[in-house]
């Protein structure tokens, strides 16, 4: 009897040990989930969002480790994000924060803003108005602010919005982005501390890339009234473009 018992927990530790290798390897290698805690990609992300990212499309680094593990020498498998990607990457900063944004310069590229219009190598990209897109204001009001579908250069389509055409980051310099890296914006032009900020975002070097942002697994409303009602249903499973 003893030894059926001791048999069974040795059955059991190594069944854990399994699971946690397989986990380890699909985090790693395939997808990992992330959760969405700020409004700087609002319309397209929402606080409370959580989603998985893909591991794989943009190749491997120490980032994709575990802990950002030094095991992996610079990138390998390395492709260059697509314009109009929303990527999660660590920030350059202290190569350890998760920041998750659209990449809208590549490598050489040109970009700018002048008067909240974007221009990428000195060309303005068309942006279309939509109807106000309405956010939780002061004291739970409900505050409609300008929302615009923007086209890149590649044909890539997703929403933005613009509180104004006048605020702090609507008129920037020309970033000039180096070999290697890339510029990340965020869909909430005006709420948003990206690459237009140098001293705390800058630009992206491709080995701090962790994948990029395929579809939302799950989403719920923190203002909500609680669990199922909190639960944002019509969210859960759609694709980020």
């Amino acid at each position: 009897m003893a030894e059926n018992r001791a048999g069974g927990i040795w059955d059991t530790i190594k069944t854990l040990f399994y699971a946690v290798v397989i986990a380890v390897f699909i985090r790693t290698f395939a997808f990992e989930p992330f959760n969405i805690p700020s409004g700087s990609m609002i319309p397209t992300l929402l606080v409370g969002d959580y989603l998985f990212v893909s591991k794989y499309t943009y190749g491997y680094s120490r980032h994709s480790l575990p802990f950002s593990l030094p095991i992996i020498p610079g990138r390998i498998f390395s492709s260059v994000p697509k314009r109009g990607d929303v990527a999660v990457f660590k920030l350059p900063k202290d190569n350890s924060t998760d920041y998750i944004k659209r990449i809208i310069g590549l490598p050489g590229d040109r970009i700018q803003v002048r008067g909240g219009r974007l221009f990428v190598n000195g060309t303005v990209v068309n942006r279309r108005s939509l109807a106000p897109f309405f956010m939780r204001g002061p004291l739970g009001s409900r505050v409609g602010v300008r929302h615009y579908e923007e086209s890149l250069p590649n044909g890539t389509q997703h929403r933005i919005l613009e509180r104004g055409d006048n605020f702090q980051l609507d008129n920037t310099p020309v970033y000039t982005i180096p070999s290697g890296h890339v510029f990340g914006m965020g869909d909430n032009r005006d709420d948003s501390q990206d690459s237009r900020v140098l001293s705390e975002v800058g630009y992206i070097p491709m080995e701090n890339l962790v994948g990029r942002a395929e579809f939302i697994f799950f989403s719920h409303d923190s203002y909500g009234t609680g669990w199922p009602l909190s639960v944002r249903w019509s969210r859960i499973f759609k694709t980020i473009q």
